[in-house]
């Protein structure tokens, strides 16, 4: 098989390791040892960090499960999205985002910056190969990684090192609501939703108040739907700007100087000078600050580009919880009934990690998270490391990134040292025969 020539040369250093592939993988038809790290996921965490790996010399292989990279980007987010943050806080490490470009760039500004990304590092994912199973052979000192084509055909790769880099968002989270088949109308994740065109002249109840829930609201408007809010918790809204500057921008900047309480202290007045009580519409606020609540729960301030302008105006109607589901109409928990033709369900993502990875001590089995919180939650046991799952967005992506390469790199050198010794060693008892 060409995988063990492969690893005769990469391991050659380990003189039984070939024995101990033979024995583990004869029954498998399709195998390939990976020198380099394998990354699961190839949108902007797996992308990143096979960059910072390629820019210091260690190859790695992608695998992913859908036909492009960004899948989350490309395929399953509704079209007038935009980053929410200035692009300085969302650009991938090594390459920055073209200067024409605006402060928020649209969402094809940013799959267009992430093809072009891939184009730079000459990545080549294998795309199609959804990840069945991962797991650590302790006889092999090595991770096995199965994968699944299109077609149901199998593939193991064997690596040293495995990223996980399919992030918080794999798969769309659908609550579970009383009446559900019952109701006659169109019930859909944002995760299929595109446009508010198709929903024109319609009453829609877009469940969940965050920044895709409002934004889908404001959309929904826009193409003149009939918009309501089911708002079930708290939320902190603030403007997308103050003061001139984005809001994160300054948020971050006065950290810097000033002890966290007091800059959320500073943050929630200047919101109420410039949007007023948003309890007055249905809308109250925590009692933790936003940057406190953020940091505790990973829970993200809802940052306004319209919407509130709408609610208060009346297009927008702020809605309790449902309590359960008619088969034209909704009730909700303060015994009020409308009708409605469809629900867009706003209620966010989660991650798969466990499904696939047999692995209990780095990842939660609850959640599919490092069970280590922001900044320590990079690297695991055995070789094992994740990206993406900071809950800080694309600028705690790249931190990670950059530390996964840097740690990596330092065992590739190191063992890179052991492979020169070892045929040294075979050179010099070659010519002395």
């Amino acid at each position: 098989m060409d995988y063990l020539s492969e690893i005769e040369g990469k391991q050659a250093h380990d003189p039984m390791f070939l024995e101990k592939m033979k024995e583990s993988s004869s029954s498998s038809s399709s195998c390939l040892c990976v020198p380099g790290p394998v990354i699961v996921g190839a949108g902007p965490s797996g992308l990143a960090t096979a960059a910072c790996l390629k820019e210091k010399g260690v190859p790695s292989v992608i695998l992913e499960r859908s036909n492009c990279i960004a899948s989350l980007w490309q395929l399953k987010t509704y079209d007038r999205l935009r980053l929410h943050l200035p692009k300085q806080f969302c650009e991938l490490p090594l390459m920055g985002f073209p200067t024409g470009f605006p402060t928020y760039p649209s969402k094809q500004q940013f799959v267009d910056y992430l093809e072009a990304y891939a184009r730079k590092f000459d990545f080549k994912p294998r795309f199609n190969e959804t990840v069945s199973q991962a797991e650590y052979d302790p006889t092999l000192g090595f991770w096995r990684v199965t994968s699944v084509g299109v077609k149901g055909k199998e593939m193991e790769y064997v690596c040293r090192w495995l990223v996980v880099a399919t992030g918080e968002n794999a798969e769309a989270m659908m609550p579970e609501m009383e009446g559900m088949g019952e109701f006659s109308g169109d019930i859909r994740h944002t995760s299929l939703y595109k446009s508010g065109e198709e929903f024109r002249g319609k009453r829609v109840l877009v469940v969940g108040c965050g920044n895709s829930g409002m934004e889908v609201c404001l959309d929904l408007c826009n193409h003149n739907a009939r918009p309501s809010l089911v708002v079930r918790d708290t939320v902190h809204v603030l403007p997308q700007e103050m003061l001139g500057t984005s809001t994160f921008g300054l948020s971050m900047w006065l950290l810097k100087w000033f002890p966290l309480r007091l800059v959320d202290r500073f943050l929630l007045i200047v919101s109420w000078l410039m949007l007023g009580d948003t309890a007055r519409f249905g809308l109250a606020r925590p009692h933790l600050g936003p940057l406190q609540l953020k940091n505790l729960s990973g829970k993200t301030p809802v940052l306004d580009v319209g919407t509130l302008a709408k609610i208060k105006s009346g297009d927008i109607k702020v809605r309790p919880s449902i309590k359960s589901l008619k088969r034209h109409a909704v009730e909700f928990v303060n015994g009020t009934t409308e009708n409605f033709d469809a629900i867009i369900l706003a209620t966010g993502y989660k991650s798969n990690v466990p499904s696939w990875l047999k692995e209990k001590v780095m990842f939660s089995e609850k959640d599919g998270y490092p069970r280590r919180p922001f900044p320590n939650g990079w690297k695991g046991e055995y070789g094992l490391y994740a990206v993406g799952f900071t809950k800080r967005g694309l600028l705690g992506t790249s931190m990670d990134a950059i530390r996964i390469a840097e740690d990596i790199q330092r065992c590739w050198k190191e063992e890179a040292k052991h492979r020169l010794a070892f045929t040294n060693s075979l050179l010099h008892q070659s010519s002395s025969l």
